[in-house]
């Protein structure tokens, strides 16, 4: 089976087939930097980057673009309460972003542009819509007249235009033809940041931002436009207008990822129910965050509570210790091993990681019969075939993004452990097991978990 994927704009499952044979073009609507992320905004990172590493493991030449909205009502309003440049707010934010998305294992994009170094693109796609009779100047704002393009204009939402509410996206509509219509410009007012162009100073409006971008690091047509699914009105639907108005074919499929939420509610800073990431990665491993946002399907709506982020870590641990404890007896991993096919048909269908992630599961229990009989040959195949599942998920245990920092210094932990080993073996000989269990607990106590097994005590630091 090839890959498939559920597009938004047609609202079915289709074939991935890219606009360039080999190459696979994505772009995903990136942080609007007006506060640090919660685990709801990285949640669509972490989904994406599964879509572009099993991109990439299908044989795809992958160029992620993913943006940064540094310039925005929002972080205006930011930079007037805080009494700072609005540059200040968006430098302080994308920083927390980057460290975000880095924490929790995502790849860089292969290109991370900021909206206010492509107002040049930004003019261009404007007069472009203007010639074409899909925009107007007015009162120093640029908009898009939304009756021009009546015929298709609400077709990712699956929205008439008469049912459609007013866009709310200025503070004075009365230039407008339509209160409809949205802003691809916003003139000068006081106190705000602007940049020349030929209608006059202003700034840019969100949804032009994401078009000109996109075009111009992807092409007129690319592959792939990702976000969460609170994007697809007003956003992605004016971004596909005002491109398709202008001439671009623009993306040729839509996908969402669902929305996390506390309470059924979307998880938002205005509910004050945010979970920050550096908060978040107090609670539990950062490997272990991402695979309770990376194993529920992407489309899927996410109900956040304590529970099941132990559940999630555990659940994880579960695998990691098959790997630990597996690597302990197989040195040499095979690193290109075959994935099994059920794990490869699950992400072919739509990015199935609930099926895809079963499946390791089902292969960490093999492989825990294998070491408990000793069977290296089996041990070797299935702890190979785990890693190779795992590091397509961005969650393999031994990769240098999660490795533990203690690993360094094994070495020298293992001979100060095997002092306190073989003096607790001393005591068990002796029948002595109340001093057994003092040396297992102060070691435990000092982060130091050991375990008896059929082949003797094997120690790990504790997570």
């Amino acid at each position: 089976m090839s890959l498939h994927l559920y597009d938004t704009s047609t609202r079915a499952i289709r074939e991935f087939v890219p606009v360039e044979a080999g190459r696979a073009s994505m772009y995903l609507c990136g942080a609007t930097v007006q506060a640090p992320p919660h685990i709801g905004h990285i949640r669509s990172g972490v989904n994406f980057d599964v879509l572009r590493r099993w991109l990439t493991r299908s044989g795809y030449d992958v160029t992620l673009c993913r943006n940064v909205t540094d310039i925005d009502d929002k972080i205006i309003r930011v930079s007037a309460e805080e009494g700072v440049p609005w540059f200040v707010v968006a430098e302080r934010n994308q920083r927390a972003f980057t460290w975000a998305y880095e924490t929790l294992g995502c790849l860089p994009p292969t290109v991370e542009p900021r909206a206010t170094g492509h107002v040049p693109e930004m003019i261009e796609l404007m007069e472009r819509l203007i010639e074409r009779g899909h925009a107007y100047a007015a009162g120093g704002d640029v908009y898009f007249d939304v009756r021009s393009y009546a015929d298709r204009y609400g077709s990712l939402s699956n929205q008439r235009l008469e049912n459609m509410r007013p866009a709310f996206d200025c503070d004075d509509d009365s230039h407008k033809r339509d209160p409809r219509d949205f802003a691809l410009w916003k003139g000068e007012k006081p106190g705000e940041p602007t940049w020349p162009t030929p209608f006059g100073p202003g700034r840019p409006g969100w949804h032009l931002e994401c078009s000109a971008m996109a075009t111009k690091y992807l092409g007129p047509a690319f592959d792939i436009h990702g976000g969460g699914l609170d994007l697809i009105f007003p956003h992605h639907e004016n971004e596909i207008a005002q491109s398709q108005a202008a001439g671009d074919g623009f993306a040729r499929y839509w996908m969402h990822n669902g929305m996390l939420k506390i309470g059924a509610e979307k998880m938002s800073k205005s509910l004050g129910n945010s979970l920050l990431i550096p908060d978040m990665v107090q609670k539990v491993r950062p490997v272990e965050l991402r695979y309770y946002l990376a194993v529920p399907h992407y489309r899927s709506s996410i109900e956040y509570s304590e529970e099941a982020l132990r559940e999630a870590a555990a659940a994880y641990q579960r695998i990691e210790g098959f790997v630990i404890r597996a690597a302990e007896v197989i040195h040499d991993v095979d690193a290109d091993a075959p994935l099994p096919q059920a794990f490869v048909d699950a992400l072919n269908d739509d990015l199935g990681t609930p099926q895809a992630v079963a499946v390791i599961h089902e292969v960490v229990r093999e492989g825990n019969v294998a070491l408990s009989k000793g069977d290296k040959e089996a041990v070797a195949r299935l702890l190979a075939e785990t890693q190779t599942m795992l590091d397509v998920l961005g969650l393999d245990p031994r990769s240098p993004q999660w490795r533990s920092g203690g690993s360094d210094l094994k070495p020298v932990v293992d001979a100060l452990v095997a002092v306190a080993l073989e003096q607790r073996k001393s005591a068990r000989e002796r029948k002595d097991y109340a001093a057994a269990d003092a040396i297992r607990d102060q070691l435990a106590a000092l982060g130091i978990l050991v375990e008896d097994t059929p082949h003797g005590p094997r120690w790990e630091l504790s997570r």
